[in-house]
């Protein structure tokens, strides 16, 4: 029997925004469109689909023209410069226009159709449902790397999710609008997850499953880049965890 407290989303009619950060993913993007429309179709009445491409070089914008004859629901939102991963997500998340916000990014890592575990994990009083890679599908340095992130964010700032670092999430439209996120790397992971517990949200978490990326390759694991992201990660860190303590 379902528990009474949760969500029906056809009955409660789920208000739903729904995006993807683009960055050369010509590969990947037009699976990911289609497979998110068929899924929301199912799920809610009210919805749209957002992808936000930021300065694709490669073929993602004509395919992405070509979605738009296709999908009613579709919005593009185009970067002229690349602006980083978390100038994507910002562009993202103020421009959603429904009560809940889902996004992932748009390497077809993650089932997009796994949405609907996120859904079945709303109850009252849940703002954010957070979802957990069962298990990692990437290269062995990479998987190495990704487990030591994650035991050091958890140390730093006090995490008390099982995964940050999964992409993989559906929050309330109200709680991003009282926190004001300013990084464009990566690290604004970091700083939405900890400025949303901040906030007072109640988690919930969910198991999904993740993939080999199909297509292209990360941006992320570069020396420059990764020396950009340890430095930012250690200004968040004294900003949110050590001067405000001694505020």
């Amino acid at each position: 029997m379902r528990s009474k407290d949760r969500c029906d989303p056809m009955q409660k009619n789920l208000s739903i925004s729904a995006f993807f950060p683009c960055y050369n993913d010509g590969g990947t993007i037009a699976s990911m469109v289609a497979l998110m429309d068929l899924s929301l179709r199912k799920l809610s009445s009210d919805y749209e689909i957002t992808v936000i491409d930021d300065g694709s070089t490669d073929h993602s914008r004509a395919v992405l023209k070509e979605l738009q004859s296709k999908y009613p629901s579709l919005r593009i939102i185009l970067h002229e410069s690349n602006q980083g991963y978390g100038g994507a997500l910002k562009t993202g998340f103020t421009s959603a226009s429904k009560d809940w916000i889902f996004y992932t990014d748009g390497d077809f890592q993650y089932d997009v159709s796994e949405i609907s575990k996120l859904i079945a994990a709303l109850a009252d009083g849940i703002d954010v449902v957070n979802g957990f890679k069962i298990t990692r599908s990437d290269p062995l340095h990479r998987k190495i790397i990704g487990r030591l992130y994650h035991t050091v964010m958890k140390s730093m700032f006090g995490f008390k999710i099982k995964d940050v670092d999964c992409d993989f999430r559906l929050i309330r439209k109200s709680l991003l609008e009282k926190i004001k996120l300013e990084y464009d790397s990566g690290v604004i992971c970091v700083e939405l997850v900890k400025k949303m517990q901040m906030a007072g949200a109640t988690f919930a978490e969910v198991p999904v499953h993740h993939f080999y990326r199909p297509y292209g390759r990360s941006q992320f694991f570069n020396i420059k880049r990764l020396f950009r992201v340890s430095k930012d990660i250690l200004k968040l860190w004294w900003k949110l965890r050590i001067k405000k303590n001694q505020g």
